[in-house]
C-alpha cells in the first residue's frame, strides 16, 4: 500500500463530473477518482474547515462511530473494476477490527474528518497508470507545441513570486 494525500478537487471538463485527485507523498503517482457532487461538497467542506450548523452525513457517521467508541485507522482505495473504484474503511473497536466496503468518496470524506491516512493499493496504481498511458495521445505535433509541453511539464508553481 502507498500512502496518498488529497491533492484537490476539480471538475472533469468533458463529463462535468467532480474529480477527486489523490497523489502519493512524493507526488510521483496520481489517482483520479470521479465522484458525486454531494461527496465532493462534503470533502471540500471538511478540507476547508467550513463550519456547518447541522452535521452532514459524513459528520453524522463519524459521530456515530465515536459514540460507539470505534476508531477509523485508515482508508484504502483497493481496486478499479469496470470503471468503478472500490475502497475499504478500516475500523477498530475494543480488541476487534473491521474492514468495511465503501465507495472511495465516502471513505475519503470520513478520513479527512477523522484525520487518518488514505492509502492506495500498489496494483491499483499500476493499473490506473497503464490505462492513462494507453489513452494519452499527442494532439499538437509541431516543434513549438513540444517546447511548450516540456516547459509545462517542468513548471513548478512554488517558483512563482506571487501566489493566490
Amino acid at each position: 500500500m502507498i500512502e496518498m494525500k488529497v491533492f484537490g478537487l476539480a471538475l472533469d471538463e468533458q463529463s462535468q463530473v467532480p474529480l477527486l485527485i489523490l497523489k502519493d507523498k512524493q507526488e510521483t503517482q496520481v489517482l483520479p477518482i470521479w465522484i458525486g457532487a454531494m461527496e465532493a461538497m462534503s470533502i471540500s467542506v471538511s478540507l476547508n474547515k467550513v463550519e456547518i450548523s447541522r452535521p452532514l452525513t459524513h459528520d453524522l457517521m463519524l459521530q456515530t462511530l465515536q459514540t460507539l467508541e470505534a476508531v477509523i485507522d485508515k482508508v484504502v482505495v483497493v481496486d478499479l473494476q469496470e470503471g468503478t473504484y472500490y475502497a475499504t474503511i478500516h475500523l477498530r473497536q475494543d480488541d476487534r477490527t473491521y474492514m468495511i466496503d465503501s465507495r472511495p468518496s465516502d471513505a475519503i470524506a470520513l478520513a479527512v474528518r477523522a484525520e487518518v491516512p488514505v492509502f492506495a493499493n500498489e496494483e491499483l496504481l499500476e493499473k490506473v497508470s497503464k490505462q492513462f498511458a494507453e489513452t494519452q495521445e499527442e494532439v499538437l505535433k509541431d516543434e513549438d507545441s513540444r517546447k511548450w509541453t516540456q516547459l509545462l511539464e517542468n513548471f513548478d508553481a512554488d517558483d512563482l513570486k506571487y501566489k493566490m
